[in-house]
């Protein structure tokens, strides 16, 4: 049953990054956007996120929700040591929710509009910015539970060079996934010329924060080329991965929306696994080669059971719900 919490956590991870990932990358679209193609970008962002991007949330809660619960002591180690980007992240989460009803609800159109708009574009940048620095510190080796002073303890822990590179890749992922997402919405073509401009731009920006995650990488002594390249099924999900661009980018030349959703997906996936496999099963890796592992610090047996029990029962009655909200909206969308 400890295998099917992992599971139901590294997809909830995964899905969170590709479904709330491109919500976030809406407002990072509009931030990279000229202010004179701004209100045609965000009427098409919007139309298409204002249904369902709350529920994407609910990735990100199940993940806490499994991390408290099935691995209290790696939960504790994270929010103790980490509270500050934590914070900061669930602060972004908020506002941006809080700018974009207010922008698009607000029954009252006057210059509040504007705050609303900047409020929603910043908190949508630094709110992925700030999930990526948590994910690379759980294993840049920064973590010291020794620590005596404030600052090594709960700055230096995450304040570093690939932490902060990591969170732009994570920023150039989540533009790049809203901006293939969003070309199957568009109903004219300019707008699809727009998006795929984008599109493509956000590859190049992925591509180049990447190569910039190495680099922070290999100057801060952290294996990460080992993690990725030192073993046959990181190899193979990277060349995957690498091999399946040539796709997009046919995909986005002729406008073939599932290819191109199914293919940015798919690399996103495979990114995520290659860089998640090879120090699997430890989730944190602490300063002085000490670690926390989702296979020897979990909860009783007897809780791992329950919460297996709670996952399976409860992705039934969930998940179809979910897609069926999807599919409502997208019928909705076809008829009109």
């Amino acid at each position: 049953m400890l295998y099917v919490v992992i599971v139901f956590l590294w997809a909830a991870i995964l899905l969170y990054l590709l479904l709330g990932g491109a919500d976030f990358g809406a407002g990072i679209i509009e931030f990279f956007t000229s202010r004179g193609n701004r209100s045609r970008a965000r009427r098409t962002l919007y139309q298409a996120i204002g249904p369902v991007w709350e529920a994407n949330h609910m990735w990100l809660i199940i993940t806490i929700v499994i991390l408290f619960v099935g691995f209290p002591k790696i939960y504790t180690t994270m929010s103790v040591y980490l509270h500050i980007p934590l914070t900061l992240m669930l602060l972004g989460i908020i506002a941006r929710g809080t700018a974009f009803v207010f922008r698009n609800y607000d029954a009252v159109k006057d210059d509040l509009q504007k705050v609303y708009s900047r409020i929603f574009i910043y908190s949508s940048v630094i709110t992925p910015l700030f999930l990526g620095i948590i994910a690379a510190s759980t294993v840049s080796g920064r973590i010291d539970p020794g620590a005596g002073d404030f600052l090594s303890a709960y700055v230096f822990s995450w304040l570093n060079l690939f932490s902060v590179a990591t969170g732009f890749f994570t920023v150039a992922i989540c533009g790049f996934l809203a901006a293939v997402y969003i070309i199957g919405e568009t109903d004219r073509e300019e707008d699809r010329i727009f998006f795929t401009r984008k599109a493509k731009w956000m590859i190049v920006a992925a591509v180049l924060c990447g190569a910039l995650v190495f680099i922070a990488a290999t100057i801060e002594g952290i294996p990460l080329v080992k993690w990725i390249f030192g073993d046959q099924w990181g190899i193979l999900a990277i060349s995957l991965a690498s091999l399946s661009l040539p796709f997009l980018w046919y995909g986005l030349q002729h406008g073939k929306t599932i290819l191109i959703r199914l293919a940015a997906g798919f690399e996103v996936t495979m990114i995520l696994f290659a860089a998640t496999y090879q120090h699997f099963p430890n989730i944190i890796l602490l300063k002085g080669g000490g670690y926390l592992s989702l296979l020897e610090h979990q909860g009783q047996d007897k809780t791992i059971e329950a919460l297996a029990w709670a996952l399976l029962i409860g992705s039934v009655f969930i998940l179809p719900a979910l897609f069926y909200l999807m599919y409502s909206f997208e019928k909705k969308k076809f008829q009109h």
